[in-house]
């Protein structure tokens, strides 16, 4: 996570200095989200199809070959942007593949939550690192120097994964399954995990809007680079801290049941910007917004208990996928909406338009649950 996030802000500066293009260097950020549904699509079945460790280890290693070369002098813009491509489209197939690891090894109850709750604390930390880093290394070394230093976060994410965890047969070699045709459709044709899915993927759209217009915002208030700062780490603070208190103080039980709820609330402080706040309120409305994501808490039990355990590698990886062509979307949404209606109303509207949305989902998901409910009580009878 550090070496993807240190090179994608090093790649951004190198396009930068070699084109003069805001637009290019803006375009090598937005590479790192589109070709994830290419990813997800195509290559799902990877995640189920062969051993987890051994498509663990090579996704590192592809990264670090496109990242090295990256760094070999004469390597055009096209080449360059290419290659950053290259990492986004292997990036859902890596995540994917550890999450379905991840409940293999910790089983598909609490303690997977769990853990894929750690993992999410760590991303968390590791943007907040990484972008902390990446500017005190641009500081000192040139952005090739910097990426070839990425290239060894990667080599070393191998060798830990290849020597620091035991094989695992195939998912669905081991469910006597072979390669189940259909990829995704599989689990796709299912209403309940289609909402699922949803219900992880709209309010993530909604959610990154602040962050998308942070430096337009901060520039309306007249906090400077300070303030851009904390307004970029403002969300992420807020997701480890309710991540944290979700995971510590309340049980399963309690996380289920209040998971719909927090998705419909979770928007909601954004639409006090409305009220033009200063620097302090905005912050604390990120903070609020962001402790609010704790609902993936009680979605990933669900979602682990409604994919067969033979899919569960492709699921995740559709999962993760979708997630980061969302916020892509999300982002570039948000830079058009607030070329005409300003950034405090977008953000607002934002807020307003995914309360609604949420709210509809998460009503559509209660009658799906009840009526499945009803049908498995009269199956059973």
């Amino acid at each position: 996570m550090l070496g993807v996030i240190v090179s994608e802000i090093a790649l951004s500066v190198l396009v930068y200095d070699l084109t003069g293009s805001p637009l290019l260097s803006a375009l090598t950020f937005a590479l790192g989200f589109l070709p994830y549904v290419l990813g997800g699509t195509l290559l799902a079945g990877v995640a189920d199809r062969f051993p987890a460790r051994r498509v663990l280890v090579v996704c590192d290693l592809v990264c670090a070959g496109c990242v090295a070369l990256m760094v070999v002098p004469g390597t055009g813009i096209g080449g360059l942007l290419a290659l950053r491509c290259c990492v986004a489209v292997v990036a859902p197939v890596f995540a994917g593949t550890r999450m379905a690891t991840l409940a293999d090894v910790l089983g598909g109850g609490d303690l997977f939550v769990l853990g894929r709750s750690l993992l999410r604390i760590v991303a968390q930390s590791a943007l907040l690192v990484g972008y902390g880093l990446g500017g005190l290394l641009l500081a000192v070394v040139s952005p090739r120097h910097a990426l070839l230093i990425t290239v060894t976060t990667f080599l070393g994410s191998a060798a830990l994964l290849r020597l620091g965890t035991r094989r695992r047969p195939a998912r669905a070699r081991a469910a006597g399954l072979g390669d189940p045709p259909g990829g995704a459709r599989l689990f796709l044709a299912d209403r309940r995990i289609r909402l699922q899915l949803l219900l992880f993927w709209v309010p993530a759209m909604f959610c990154v809007v602040p962050e998308a217009l942070a430096a337009p915002y901060a520039d309306a208030l007249g906090v400077g680079s300070a303030g851009l700062g904390l307004l970029m780490c403002a969300l992420p603070v807020g997701t480890v801290l309710g991540e944290l208190y979700a995971g510590a103080r309340l049980g399963p039980a309690a996380r289920e049941r209040i998971a719909l709820p927090l998705v419909c609330l979770t928007l909601l402080p954004y639409l006090g910007y409305v009220l033009r706040p200063g620097l302090v309120v905005s912050l604390l409305l990120l903070l609020i917004a962001g402790a609010g994501s704790a609902y993936t808490l009680g979605l990933d039990q669900r979602f682990v208990r409604a994919v067969p355990d033979e899919l569960r590698g492709r699921a995740m990886t559709v999962l993760s996928a979708g997630l980061m062509t969302v916020q892509g979307a999300g982002m570039a949404l948000a830079g058009v909406a607030a070329e005409a209606f300003g950034v405090r109303a977008t953000v607002a509207g934002a807020g307003a338009l995914g309360v609604v949305c949420c709210c509809a989902l998460a009503a559509a998901y209660r009658a799906t649950e009840s009526r499945d409910g009803a049908d498995r009580h009269m199956t059973g009878r």
